[in-house]
């Protein structure tokens, strides 16, 4: 009997940039429901001071940007070819429980945590 070689396949991280690691990380969150989206919502999880990250659109005046983070927070539908339809827009989504800690949730924290150095 020839010994057959038995191969492991072992996933490597690709490299995210930091609007793909966003997109993940409000993923996760929506699944583990610690999405709160839309300004009431926003408003409400930090007064009560269960905000972890907040995401806001910074040009509000550009309807793009707004729907983008709509559809980053799923506020649409998806269709059969797994794209995103009736997209409702939003400026602004909390992140109250990121859920769980993945590689892109470490590589949006370094980024922030980068971005207040400067």
């Amino acid at each position: 009997m020839s010994a057959e070689e038995v191969v492991a396949e072992v996933e490597v991280p690709k490299e995210l940039g930091e609007m793909d690691a966003l997109k993940e990380v409000l993923k996760k969150a929506l699944v583990h429901d610690g999405l709160k989206r839309g300004l009431h919502e926003a408003a409400k999880a930090l007064d009560s001071r269960r905000a972890r990250l907040c995401c806001l659109a910074q040009d509000c005046d550009e309807p793009s940007y707004s729907k983008l983070l709509g559809e980053w927070c799923g506020l649409c539908k998806i269709d059969s070819l797994g794209e995103a339809r009736k997209v409702v827009s939003t400026s602004c989504a909390v992140i109250t429980d990121f859920g769980e800690e993945t590689h892109a949730l470490n590589v949006l924290l370094d980024y922030l945590k980068r971005q207040g150095e400067n």
